[in-house]
């Protein structure tokens, strides 16, 4: 079956809404936000771009039922390395990236300006961000590289025998632990020629705003895109949400903790597919289509479902014009100057766990660089019976933290 991505927050629904878990709206107070410059602005939208257009190659390229991706955690991977690439290489990477004219010194503090706020905003989510690289033992790496990744991605850097048969485990433990044990066994081996992996992890774990109740957790219908359909937990909420209707899509918007971080979820409308959702998914259609929600009643239904995801994205990113750094063509000279660098893969694995109290869930991606040669006012409802998209994101900036199919929902404990 085919794959389709992610917008959105948590989107449920059931024709009974007698049966569900009825939240009045406490008074609001403000949620913290985020405050950026105009430069580390600009990196904010560069970087819901290049979510958009990473989600559409991920969704043509797999045929998972099931996917998701950070496009967070893969901007922050290709980001430290890109303070090692020179040329031709270094411009693919802003070309892709949408960094314009900025400076690759302002690019650096707005990655840091972001990371520090987005993992200090809530104390009701527990969110972070780690970086890391790990170089060959002995290998010569130019100290301007190592500090520039030190001080604006605070990645922690370290050499490595990767002949030792323990440098893997090494490797993926530490993902393990910055992913709380949800990433594991991410990097398979390392090969002879490999001299470098930089390495990005993000772990996010909140409960809702407005929990759904368990009791009213019931196994119903999910109909799939073509003929059939399979059963799933349905969890069931009412309250007021962020609620957006129009001829290709509905979709509701559920705030986790002091409503900082949030998830949206959309639900196909009519014949319209995910896959058609994610054909019109730009940086104009997002702020077009959610810059200005309606507060509503709503009833929202929505599956449980737990899932991981393992995929190279050198495809992805190629097709985006990243070529350059994955050729013997790459210049990488700013990490080293005794070799020629190339991009060999880009692993990204990722994992979700939506359910009744909140939501879990983590990413990390990897860059293994190798040397060459070696309707009305009656309540709506959102019921999400079909293949249907999730984003999870930073809601004063928009950052997108996590993007997402839900194709074949599934739980097991």
């Amino acid at each position: 079956m085919k794959t389709n991505l992610v917008l959105a927050i948590i989107a449920m629904v059931t024709a009974g809404l007698t049966t569900s878990c009825e939240k009045s709206e406490p008074v609001q107070k403000e949620p913290a936000k985020i405050t950026l410059d105009k430069k580390s602005e600009k990196i904010v939208e560069a970087d819901q771009q290049f979510a958009f257009e990473l989600l559409e190659r991920v969704n043509t390229l797999t045929e998972e039922d099931n996917y998701m991706i950070s496009p967070l955690s893969v901007s922050y991977a290709l980001g430290m390395t890109m303070n090692g690439a020179a040329g031709n290489t270094l411009d693919a990477f802003y070309d892709v990236l949408h960094f314009g004219d900025l400076t690759n010194a302002e690019v650096n503090g707005s990655y840091k300006d972001l990371m520090d706020q987005l993992v200090h905003l809530d104390n009701k989510v527990q969110f972070s961000i780690a970086n890391s690289i790990w170089y060959k033992l002995g290998y010569n790496v130019l100290e301007e590289f190592i500090t520039t990744n030190q001080t604006y991605f605070d990645a922690a850097v370290r050499e490595l025998d990767f002949s030792d048969p323990k440098a893997v485990d090494i490797i993926n433990g530490w993902i393990e632990d910055k992913t709380h044990d949800k990433i594991k066994h991410m990097l398979d081996y390392i090969p002879s020629d490999a001299v470098m992996y930089l390495i990005n992890a993000i772990y996010f774990h909140a409960t809702w705003k407005y929990e759904f109740d368990k009791s009213q957790t019931a196994e119903e219908p999910f109909y799939l895109n073509e003929a059939g359909f399979t059963t799933a937990n349905f969890m069931k909420v009412k309250g007021a949400f962020n609620y957006t209707v129009n001829d290709d899509f509905s979709a509701v918007e559920m705030p986790y903790g002091d409503s900082t971080f949030s998830m949206v979820v959309m639900l196909p409308s009519g014949e319209n597919t995910t896959d058609d959702l994610i054909s019109q998914m730009d940086l104009s259609s997002w702020k077009a289509w959610f810059n200005n929600p309606t507060v509503r009643n709503v009833q929202i239904e929505l599956p449980k479902f737990k899932y991981g995801f393992k995929t190279l994205l050198n495809d992805p990113l190629i097709d985006l014009g990243l070529g350059i750094a994955f050729s013997g063509g790459a210049d990488f000279s700013r990490i080293t100057p005794d070799a020629d660098l190339y991009i060999s893969r880009v692993i990204h694995q990722t994992f979700i766990d939506v359910q009744e109290e909140g939501t879990e869930a983590a990413a990390a991606t990897i860059v293994e660089l190798l040397e060459t040669s070696a309707g009305g006012d009656s309540t709506p409802v959102f019921r999400a019976d079909r293949p249907f998209l999730y984003i999870i994101k930073e809601n004063s900036t928009g950052a997108i933290l996590f993007m997402g199919k839900v194709g074949m929902p599934s739980y097991e404990d």
